[in-house]
């Protein structure tokens, strides 16, 4: 009994291991029929578990590409930084250049305007033939000089967001007699004539800004045009006064019509001698026309001329204007002979050459470089007009404020502002102390068309 009871061979299983064999072996079969159940039931292809590793694929292959998105996010994100970085370095140089500009134009109009009146006072002298055409050729460059410093500063104020409007009512004569009178000399140096039909229609727009614009379809109208006319006119339109330049020139295809408004494009005159541009004026017409919300228009066939126009909204004039009203026949005559202008300047050689022209014009001047000087000068003697630069370096004031100072004196006295700043505020300040605000360089005979109005308005 004992021999058998310790034979390894024939030893008994305890009821609670046998058990636990038991369950072991039943869980194996459930598992088993679990796993042919989910073999079964699974992917269509019979292959969950291949499924599974597809999915767990997937779902790494998205991980590194949204890791990989992230990276590229930062990246935009810098680069995008450096983008604002280098907009605000522009932005900030392109400011630099145009307060740079604004700072040194009145400097650099200075010797031009200076040389402008001693040109226009010596066309006021009888000299030989020769000599006049010298002077003439002398008044041309400085025009072209004046044109092209004046393209320059144009567009670099309109880049940067600076040259503002200044919109009023005045007599649409007033702007095109002047411009008649200066374009039919200037066509006439070139064997052409100009037609003009004045009209006395009141619009609102900024006198300058659409001068700068009747100019330039002036100055395109001449240099385009080999021989025949030129027409400045207008035409009354239901919802504005069409103002037009015609020409017979040679037309401009109808490919480059809307070419020719932008920068640095020109269309092909007939002769390149007399194409001095920088192809700018067109784009700058573009730019105040769309600054002033004026539509401009183009009608031109090729050979066959062209007519170029802007349509003004009409204005109505609340009180008797200070705007140019007369006729460009006659300036010259009556209130210029003898008329006593006062003329206010720290620059000797515009004091000068102010001096030479409004003589020439028949006018008694006095001129001083401030107030207190000019006063000691006349001899008690009242001015009729006077004439001050808004920049007085050494006065310790303004043109402006000078003015108004000397009116305390003289209540109805005319005052005209001469300048080389642009600024919209500046022109309806002065406008709103009834005085006038002409721009450097000074174009003398829109000064004289200006003096013989307001002297005629303070005499009548």
């Amino acid at each position: 009994m004992d021999l058998l009871r310790n034979s390894p061979d024939i030893v008994p299983e305890t009821p609670s291991e046998q058990a636990l064999a038991e369950e072991n072996r039943r869980l194996r079969r459930i598992c088993h029929a679990l796993m042919e159940r989910v073999e079964s039931g699974g992917a269509a292809n019979g292959a969950p578990y291949a499924a599974f590793e597809h999915a767990v694929l997937l779902a790494e292959q998205v991980r590194e590409r949204t890791e990989a998105l992230h990276r590229t996010l930062d990246e935009l994100g810098q680069a995008n930084s450096q983008l604002h970085e280098a907009k605000a370095d522009a932005e900030a140089a392109n400011l630099s250049k145009t307060k740079f500009l604004a700072a040194v134009t009145h400097d650099l109009l200075q010797p031009l305007n200076a040389a402008r009146l001693f040109a226009s006072a010596l066309e006021e002298h009888r000299l030989p033939q020769d000599s006049a055409q010298l002077v003439g050729h002398i008044g041309r460059s400085l025009k072209d000089v004046e044109a092209l410093l004046g393209t320059l500063v144009d567009m670099s104020r309109l880049d940067a967001g600076i040259l503002k409007a200044d919109i009023a009512p005045f007599q649409v004569n007033g702007l095109l007699d002047a411009l008649a009178e200066e374009y039919r000399q200037v066509a006439g140096v070139r064997g052409l004539t100009l037609n003009y039909v004045p009209s006395s229609v009141v619009v609102s727009s900024d006198f300058t800004l659409l001068a700068r614009v009747i100019r330039n379809f002036l100055s395109n109208a001449v240099r385009y045009t080999e021989q025949g006319h030129l027409l400045l006119g207008c035409r009354r339109r239901a919802d504005g006064l069409e103002i037009m330049v015609g020409d017979t020139g040679p037309g401009i295809p109808e490919l480059q019509q809307k070419a020719i408004f932008l920068e640095f494009r020109r269309a092909q005159p007939s002769h390149e001698s007399h194409s001095r541009g920088l192809g700018l004026g067109l784009a700058i017409v573009d730019r105040i026309s769309t600054m002033l919300d004026h539509s401009v228009l183009l009608k031109s066939l090729s050979g066959q001329g062209a007519i170029f126009s802007i349509k003004v909204p009409y204005g109505q004039l609340a009180q008797r204007s200070s705007e140019l009203t007369v006729d460009a026949a006659q300036v010259g005559q009556g209130p210029l002979q003898g008329a006593v202008v006062w003329v206010i300047d720290d620059d000797p050689a515009i004091l000068e050459g102010m001096q030479a022209l409004l003589r020439g014009w028949g006018c008694r001047v006095r001129t001083a470089a401030s107030l207190s000087a000019l006063e000691a000068a006349s001899d008690g003697e009242e001015p009729a007009v006077l004439l001050v630069d808004y920049h007085l370096g050494n006065a310790g004031e303004d043109g402006v404020a000078l003015a108004l100072r000397l009116r305390r004196c003289y209540p109805a006295l005319p005052v005209v502002v001469i300048t080389a700043n642009h600024d919209a505020e500046l022109k309806r300040h002065a406008r709103e102390l009834d005085m006038n605000c002409l721009l450097k360089p000074l174009k003398p005979l829109r000064l004289r068309m200006l003096l013989t109005n307001l002297l005629e308005e303070r005499f009548a």
